[in-house]
């Protein structure tokens, strides 16, 4: 197998890591993940991740709390998932950084684009918490950023659903499944798979994604090596 893209952002769900137990981290969905990771940085590929939190905290919990203080919250959820992608990647000998949009230098360096593409020159894994730093902005539209300032090939999706339907395939059994759509139609749709900022600023910057599940096997190495999975949405 060869890659088809050198450099890859890969965003993966929080709730993607907790797997069936629906909370908190699951060790063997994240071995998974970084056995194929291993196999992919292995490749010469330069990897990015950014994780959501929502595995511990999601900031629509915080129903009578001020916004603000619940999307802080939900950014250090992302930094104890960051922690642990981190740690399971270093056992497997795969050197890696976590950076923070927030600052909490005891534990992570600050987000720094410079710094970042030094990371890849030198073969390093670099994992980007803490969203945007912002309130108010998903974890969709900080892959999609980060994914943005780094110029990688492709942003990675990955999803404990195998692509984007027309609608929720839990709720509907007819639900149609889309192997390609474009972002115009994602956004004038109101299609959920992603929020509109995200997608629009993807489709702004060229940055196509594939949307897939993590659940699919060796579903990462696939899609890195340019196997149709999933679906992709682009300008197209």
């Amino acid at each position: 197998m060869s890659p088809r893209y050198k450099r890859v952002l890969i965003k993966l769900s929080g709730e993607a890591l907790a797997g069936k137990q629906g909370h908190g981290l699951d060790e063997d969905v994240i071995s998974r993940v970084v056995s194929q990771i291993k196999v992919v940085h292995d490749m010469g590929v330069d990897v990015a991740l950014v994780i959501g939190g929502g595995n511990f905290w999601r900031g629509r919990q915080g129903k009578n709390m001020d916004r603000t203080t619940a999307d802080h919250m939900g950014m250090l959820a992302t930094v104890m998932n960051s922690l642990a992608m981190m740690d399971a990647l270093e056992q497997r000998g795969i050197p890696t950084r976590v950076q923070t949009a927030l600052i909490m230098t005891s534990v992570a360096e600050p987000y720094i684009l410079r710094k970042a593409l030094s990371h890849f020159e030198k073969k390093r894994v670099v994992i980007m918490a803490c969203g945007t730093g912002n309130p108010y902005c998903s974890t969709d539209t900080a892959a999609a950023q980060r994914a943005c300032e780094i110029q990688a090939d492709i942003l990675m999706m990955a999803k404990n659903i195998d692509g984007i339907y027309d609608s929720d395939p839990k709720l509907n059994p007819s639900a149609k499944k889309y192997n390609h759509i474009n972002y115009l139609d994602i956004i004038k749709n109101g299609i959920k798979a992603m929020d509109t900022t995200a997608a629009t600023m993807c489709m702004e910057n060229n940055i196509p994604v594939i949307a897939f599940g993590l659940d699919e096997n060796d579903s990462i190495i696939r899609v890195v090596c340019g196997e149709k999975l999933g679906t992709v949405i682009d300008n197209n």
